[in-house]
C-alpha cells in the first residue's frame, strides 16, 4: 500500500484536481437545489439505510435493503446496520479524537464476531502505528473529498483491526463526508456509488494496495465517478 507519506501532491495527478471540482459541484448543486424542499430526518435515515446496505454488500452480505431495513439482514447486514445507526452520534467527536471515533465504529461493527477485548483494538503495534498515520491524513489541507476516498483506501488496505475494516472504511468515508460540511444531513451515499461502480472499486483498491502513484491515480479516479453515482443513489436523487 502507498502509505501516508507517499501521498504528497496527488492533487496534481492527471483530472483529479478537476474531477473532484466538478462532483463537489454537482453535489452542492443537488443539495441545495433538491433540498430546497423540507430535508428531514427521515431522508437522513433513509440515506444510511441505503448506505448500510450496500457497505454490507461490499463486504460479502448477500441481505437485500427490505431486510436490512428490517433488521433481518445476516451479521454483516446487522453489523453495518448498527454501525449506520450510531454513525452520526460521532460527528462532534470525529475531528478532535479520531481513534477514539475508529475504535467505537469497530467494536459497534464487529460486535458479536470477535471477543470482547479485541473490540475496537489494532491488532497489533504495527497496526496501530498505521491508524495513527491514517487518522493524521485529516490534518492535512485537502478537499473532503480527496480526504474520504484516502481514508477509505488507506483503512481498507491496511485493516488495521483485523475484522470489519471494510464496514469501518466506507463509514468513516460518510463521517469525512458529514464533519467536513460537505454534506452535513448526509444524504449522500457513498456506499452505493462504491457498489454500483463494484468491478472498479475491487481492482482499484487492489491497484492501491499494490502501492505507487498510479494506483493512487486509479483509485481516486474511481471515486469521482463513485461520490457522483452515491450523490444520485440517496434520498434527494429519488426526486
Amino acid at each position: 500500500m502507498p502509505g501516508v507519506d507517499s501521498l504528497g501532491r496527488i492533487e496534481e495527478l492527471e483530472g483529479v484536481a478537476s474531477g473532484f471540482a466538478a462532483t463537489r459541484d454537482g453535489i452542492d448543486a443537488m443539495l441545495r437545489d433538491r433540498g430546497l424542499r423540507q430535508t428531514s430526518p427521515e431522508l437522513t435515515s433513509e440515506s444510511l439505510l441505503r448506505g448500510a446496505s450496500a457497505s454490507a454488500v461490499l463486504a460479502g452480505s448477500s441481505s437485500t435493503l427490505d431486510e436490512v431495513r428490517a433488521g433481518m439482514g445476516d451479521a454483516t447486514g446487522q453489523a453495518a446496520l448498527r454501525l449506520s445507526v450510531e454513525l452520526l452520534g460521532l460527528v462532534p467527536v470525529f475531528p478532535r479524537t479520531p481513534l477514539q471515533a475508529l475504535a467505537r465504529m469497530h467494536a459497534v461493527a464487529a460486535a458479536g464476531s470477535v471477543p470482547d477485548d479485541e473490540l475496537g483494538r489494532p491488532r497489533d503495534a504495527t497496526a496501530a502505528a498505521r491508524l495513527r498515520e491514517i487518522a493524521g491524513l485529516l490534518d492535512v489541507d485537502r478537499p473532503a473529498l480527496v480526504t474520504a476516498a484516502l481514508v477509505h483506501a488507506e483503512l481498507v488496505t491496511a485493516a488495521p483491526f483485523g475484522s470489519a475494516d471494510g464496514l469501518v472504511a466506507r463509514a468513516t468515508e460518510r463521517l469525512v463526508l458529514v464533519s467536513s460540511g460537505l454534506d452535513t444531513k448526509s444524504l449522500v451515499v457513498p456506499e452505493a456509488g462504491h457498489l454500483a461502480l463494484r468491478p472498479s472499486y475491487d481492482s482499484t483498491l487492489r491497484a492501491y494496495a499494490a502501492g505507487g502513484r498510479k494506483g493512487v491515480h486509479a483509485w481516486l479516479l474511481h471515486c469521482i465517478s463513485a461520490y457522483a453515482a452515491g450523490a444520485e443513489a440517496g434520498p434527494l436523487g429519488d426526486h
